[in-house]
């Protein structure tokens, strides 16, 4: 029996628990937290999944949202928090955030160990469509509550206050499709998508985020379990399938 295969998946899984490992160390010492203890052991099994299915390249891309969104998060933290419409834990993420924006994104990188290779890159395409839709959600709404000049409710187009669930901006949507093409073009330059999935990802992101907002003007209030966090999971994986329905139509 040739042992070499098995040693080496078995190789590249401790590395993923063995570099996860280390980063959440280095997060645990450092003074400035992005999540909270409980996000922190999350994001770990996260990172292991993804490193262990995607390997690097599909690390680098969650690496990337985590960190942009993150930093993106803070625009205007002051004002924000001033007004009442800042992140909860000053932008500190916890489990529940974790999985919201990354549950899709997790289950496209492990059915890409089962799949042939036509799906396999579909499902890539579905693994960053989710992050793009996400990074496209976080940037639009974050930017729209810094700098929005003028907010309207998406089903009636009224002037709303900014931090209103459903609200949309000029400011924050036009950050928002810059945000969901940062993470596909970044996956591009990464080899993980064509250049055709830049645009499909762009789309898909676009929809799904007003998606969100429609949910978020008419159904979010009306059911408590209906958090930020499930219509997170939601969008994202509203985003991952309409970049695999296009990309099957294309191909």
């Amino acid at each position: 029996m040739n042992w070499e295969i098995p040693t080496l998946i078995a190789n590249h899984w401790s590395l993923a628990v063995g570099l996860n490992t280390l980063l959440l160390a280095i997060a645990f010492i450092v003074p400035k937290k992005l999540l909270t203890i409980k996000g922190y052991l999350h994001a770990w099994v996260l990172g292991v999944i993804v490193w262990g299915s995607l390997g690097w390249r599909g690390y680098a891309v969650v690496m990337f949202y985590f960190l942009f969104g993150s930093g993106v998060t803070r625009i205007g933290m002051k004002q924000k928090e001033a007004e009442g419409i800042a992140e909860k834990r000053s932008g500190q993420r916890g489990p529940e955030n974790v999985w919201g924006s990354a549950l899709t994104a997790t289950i496209c990188a492990l059915l890409t160990l089962f799949v042939d290779s036509a799906w396999q890159s579909l499902l890539l395409l579905g693994y960053v469509a989710s992050f793009s839709t996400k990074l496209s959600d976080t940037t639009a709404s974050e930017v729209g509550k810094a700098y929005g000049k003028s907010t309207f409710l998406i089903t009636t187009l009224k002037p709303v206050p900014r931090g209103t669930e459903g609200a949309i901006s000029l400011e924050g949507t036009l950050a928002g499709i810059v945000g969901s093409l940062l993470i596909a073009v970044l996956a591009w330059g990464l080899g993980m998508i064509d250049v055709s999935g830049i645009g499909l990802c762009a789309i898909a992101a676009f929809i799904a985020t007003n998606i969100e907002s429609l949910i978020g003007a008419t159904l979010q209030n009306q059911w408590d379990w209906l958090t930020n966090e499930v219509v997170n999971g939601i969008n994202t994986f509203i985003g991952a399938a309409i970049a695999i329905f296009l990309g099957i139509l294309i191909k």
